[in-house]
C-alpha cells in the first residue's frame, strides 16, 4: 500500500520558491493500479519520484506498506518516460541490470527471464541493442526489466506516450496481461484519458499549480475494452476532459 499525506514540494527556481506540489493525500490499495492524469506542470512526474525515493526534499509523509521510501530495503520498479535503457547495454544486459544490482543473478531469475522474453516477443532480440528497437520493442524490453525485478511497487512516467495508437493500445494490453498475473501496486502517470480508464482501478485527477488532489474515483471501466464503445464509457471520458480542460489543459 502507498500512503501519502499532506506532501509538499517545493523548488527554487531563478531564486524564488515554487510550489510543485500542495496538499497531497491519496492512499493507494495494495495490489491497486492508479492511474495519475491531470494538466501539464501539476507534478504527476514530481509525485512519482516522491513515491520512488528520488525526491527527498519534501514536507508530509510517504509510506510504502507502512514504512518509510527506502529504495535500499524495497523493490521500485521505475520505469520513466523514455524507458530507461541503457545504450551501450544488449537487451539481455538491459533486461537483468535491476536484478543484478539488487540481488545478483540466479539460476532462478534465468528461467523466469526466458519466460518472460518468450511472453513479451524478445527471444530473438536479446542480442540486439536498443537503438535497433522499435519503439515498442523498447517498451517490451523495459517491461522485462521491472517485472523480473518483482517489485513491491512499480511507478510508470507516461511510459506508452511516445508510441503510435496501434502500438500503444498493444502495449497497454502487454502490460494488462503481466499485472493480471503479478498483481504489483502501481502508479501511472499518463495523459490519454482512455488509457487512464482502461489501466487504473484507482483514477486520481490532480489540477495545479502547485498540483494537489482534486477529486479520487473507483472506476469500474478498468480492464475490459468493450465498454469504450458504449455511450456511459464516452460519456464518462468526456466528463474527465472536460475536468481537465477547465484547468488549461489539453488532453487526447
Amino acid at each position: 500500500m502507498i500512503a501519502i499525506e499532506d506532501l509538499a514540494v517545493a523548488y527554487q527556481r531563478q531564486k524564488q520558491e515554487h510550489n510543485a506540489l500542495q496538499n497531497v493525500s491519496l492512499t493507494v490499495p495494495q495490489g491497486t493500479v492508479c492511474a495519475v492524469i491531470g494538466p501539464s506542470g501539476c507534478g504527476k512526474s514530481t509525485l512519482l519520484k516522491v513515491v520512488a525515493g528520488l525526491i527527498k526534499d519534501y514536507t508530509g509523509t510517504v509510506r510504502i506498506n507502512g514504512g518509510e521510501v527506502s529504495p535500499k530495503k524495497l523493490r521500485i520498479g521505475f520505469m520513466p518516460q523514455n524507458y530507461g535503457l541503457l545504450p551501450w547495454q544488449t537487451v539481455a544486459e538491459n533486461i537483468r541490470l535491476a536484478c543484478r544490482i539488487k540481488d545478483g543473478w540466479s539460476e532462478e531469475k534465468a528461467a523466469k527471464m526466458e519466460a518472460l522474453c518468450q511472453k513479451l516477443g524478445l527471444t530473438d532480440l536479446l542480442n540486439r541493442y536498443p537503438q535497433e528497437l522499435s519503439g515498442g520493442q523498447q517498451q517490451r524490453v523495459s517491461l522485462a526489466r521491472v517485472f523480473l525485478l518483482e517489485p513491491d511497487i512499480l511507478l510508470m512516467d507516461e511510459p506508452f506516450s511516445a508510441l503510435d495508437a496501434i502500438t500503444r493500445e498493444e502495449m497497454q494490453d502487454v502490460f494488462r496481461d503481466l499485472w493480471e498475473e503479478a498483481g504489483i501496486t502501481t502508479m501511472l502517470v499518463t495523459h490519454y484519458v482512455e488509457e487512464a480508464l482502461y489501466l487504473g482501478q484507482q483514477i486520481v485527477l490532480m489540477s495545479g499549480s502547485p498540483g494537489t488532489v482534486a477529486e479520487v474515483m473507483e472506476n469500474r471501466w478498468q480492464g475490459s475494452r468493450q465498454w469504450k464503445t458504449t455511450t456511459e464509457f464516452f460519456a464518462k471520458s468526456q466528463e474527465l476532459k472536460e475536468k481537465i480542460k477547465a484547468m488549461g489543459a489539453r488532453t487526447l
